[in-house]
């Protein structure tokens, strides 16, 4: 488990990533909140909130649960509401610790070694302790690649593994993301939730604005260009245009502007041509 003491609804701040034309759009992470996260739990005696360090033994608020000695466990852990600011596809990278049920003295015959991610969207937080399961949509069963025993447990190692999963096309404002236990020995280190823009960019000559990436990988979304100051479509070729990707990549430019009379092109834009005297 994590090495901690014992024991928001998402902020939706927004993080550009630069990169080759690419940024993602961050929904929520969980590493950044210092308060209690205060996500919605049940029954009672299941997942618990408790305050550990992270693998640079940065202070970070954690889930976890450990009821392997009883049998039939179905213990439900939901996040607060996450608004999807236009996003369709959504990404949700998931950090935990898993214990081998074999590294357990005693442990009983319906030891589980792994977890469930679900999600249920909505257009607004659902409400107290909603356990209509079946309003849930199951993304995946989760795996360790690396479980820890006993012996780890003992010299304070962090067997961390890092999961990525995507939901979507979302069409509803929001959505909840949920994690059933069935009996596993199990915490989860940090849930990062986001999605793939198009970041802003300026290609021959043209201005094309933050695009949202589509929901299916094999989907391009043509975008146009607008012109930058002091330049029009290129008389001799096509109106600009480019296509953001599902991985948010602008690919395939087409077309481009030209600098009216008068001016002279620069670092994307269009300077006042100076004559020499």
């Amino acid at each position: 488990m994590v090495f901690s003491d014992r024991k928001e609804e998402n902020s939706a701040a927004v993080l550009a990533q630069r990169g080759s034309g690419s940024a993602s759009v961050l929904l929520l992470n969980s590493k950044e909140s210092q308060a209690e996260l205060g996500w919605t739990s049940y029954p009672a005696n299941g997942w618990e909130e408790i305050s550990g360090v992270d693998e640079k033994y940065k202070p970070i608020r954690t889930y976890q649960v450990c009821n392997v000695m009883e049998p039939n466990q179905n213990n439900w852990l939901r996040t607060g509401w996450i608004g999807r600011r236009g996003g369709q596809r959504i990404f949700v990278e998931l950090q935990f610790t898993l214990r081998d049920c074999n590294s357990i003295p005693g442990v009983a015959g319906s030891c589980k070694e792994t977890f469930n991610l679900l999600y249920a969207e909505s257009d607004r937080a659902l409400g107290g302790h909603d356990d209509d399961e079946a309003r849930y949509s199951k993304v995946d069963t989760i795996a360790a690649d690396e479980s820890f025993t006993q012996g780890d447990l003992g010299e304070r190692k962090m067997k961390l593994n890092t999961e990525v999963r995507e939901i979507g096309p979302l069409t509803r404002r929001g959505f909840h993301l949920a994690f059933q236990d069935v009996g596993a020995c199990v915490a989860i280190v940090s849930v990062r939730v986001y999605y793939k823009r198009c970041r802003s960019a300026v290609q021959n000559l043209a201005v094309f604005p933050d695009t949202v990436a589509e929901a299916a990988f094999a989907t391009l979304v043509e975008v146009r260009g607008v012109c930058v100051n002091n330049s029009e479509p290129d008389a001799t070729d096509s109106p600009p245009r480019m296509h953001c990707s599902a991985e948010g990549e602008w690919l395939v430019p087409i077309g481009r502007c030209s600098c009216s009379a008068g001016y002279e092109e620069g670092h994307s834009s269009c300077e006042v041509l100076i004559m020499e005297p």
